[in-house]
């Protein structure tokens, strides 16, 4: 879940009157990509690739959220670049890969092969895994199906893809805190079918309509971004309509088919094969739309992993303690390494 890319860049650096401490000052300083590719996958998607950092650096994999959300530069100012080979993409049909808001061939395990691929063409044997939200499930997913591949998984946000969390967010639990913001978010769509919003957007996100389907896109990214920081009033600003509607479009389809996964709590009865490798777990105590609960379990049968609760923190990578706890851990990593 979550808005990965987008919010990112529009939320760095808006703390600009409160005195706190903005994320931005904890990161890098901006960088370009020294390697920039399109990756076409055979089956009709084509996939946006890049690398900055060293060349010779310790490789790091970044898989964003949503799904759908898209990498940005801001991304690779998380990582010392003397240090990190950074490889960013942007996952099936949003970002810079075609085709845009595309759900065909659009499943987790193509994802998984994707960044198998990935790997393979840049004759990488080995490297870090960097996720957050559906970031961090997919490299969970990821990393149980490839298990000699990471050497460390690097967390935010935890999101397990289980029904108790579509449930929560999609389903009222949220809404019990935000309950102006939820009113607006079910207010588009009759009351007769309100018992299912996933299921009652999904007909609108894909109407054929274009203007429809982006009216729905648009609510179901604001429903999102409004709740992402514990600073939030519950609004969010108007995303674009191309973005919008490939977030919204990938995110509705991938959690209506319980994010393609055999069974429901896949990930924590797979722990077993995951759990020799180092992990930081990175985790906003008042999140809102992934609550602590997973983070919290999945640490319980993960013992090679370190649980971070941070405090006065929500979902969003921008939070200026996740982003300061996260940079922490990628320059431990780089010198113990």
């Amino acid at each position: 879940m979550c808005s990965f890319g987008r919010e990112l860049l529009y939320s760095l650096d808006m703390d600009k009157h409160s005195g706190q401490k903005r994320a931005v000052q904890y990161l890098y300083p901006p960088i370009d990509a020294f390697d920039q590719r399109l990756m076409d996958m055979g089956d009709g998607h084509t996939i946006y690739v890049e690398q900055s950092g060293n060349p010779s650096g310790m490789p790091v994999v970044v898989l964003h959220g949503g799904p759908g959300g898209g990498c940005s530069p801001a991304m690779r100012r998380y990582f010392d670049p003397t240090k990190y080979r950074v490889i960013l993409f942007d996952q099936r049909g949003c970002g810079r890969s075609r085709p845009h808001a595309e759900i065909a061939n659009n499943t987790t395990w193509d994802l998984v092969d994707d960044i198998e691929r990935i790997r393979e063409a840049l004759g990488i044997e080995q490297w870090i895994v960097f996720g957050g939200s559906w970031g961090a499930t997919l490299s969970l997913i990821y990393a149980q199906a490839h298990p000699d591949r990471p050497v460390a998984l690097i967390l935010r946000g935890v999101f397990l893809m289980m029904q108790r969390e579509l449930e929560w967010f999609y389903g009222g639990g949220a809404g019990q805190f935000w309950p102006d913001t939820w009113a607006k978010f079910q207010a588009l769509v009759p009351e007769e079918e309100r018992h299912d919003m996933i299921e009652a957007y999904y007909k609108r996100l894909f109407s054929g309509d274009y203007t429809v389907e982006v009216k729905f896109a648009r609510a179901w990214a604001a429903w999102e971004n409004a709740l992402a920081s514990v600073a939030s009033d519950g609004t969010s600003g108007q995303a674009p309509a191309e973005y919008a509607r490939a977030f919204s479009r990938l995110e509705n389809h991938y959690f209506r088919n319980a994010g393609f996964l055999n069974e429901d709590g896949q990930i924590l009865k797979r722990m077993d094969r995951i759990r020799h490798i180092p992990g930081a777990i990175v985790q906003g105590r008042y999140d809102m739309i992934c609550p602590p609960r997973s983070a919290y379990e999945l640490a319980e049968k993960w013992p090679a992993a370190r649980l971070h609760l941070v405090q006065n923190a929500g979902h969003a990578l921008s939070e200026p303690g996740i982003s300061a706890t996260l940079v922490r851990i990628m320059d431990e990593l780089a010198r113990d390494t």
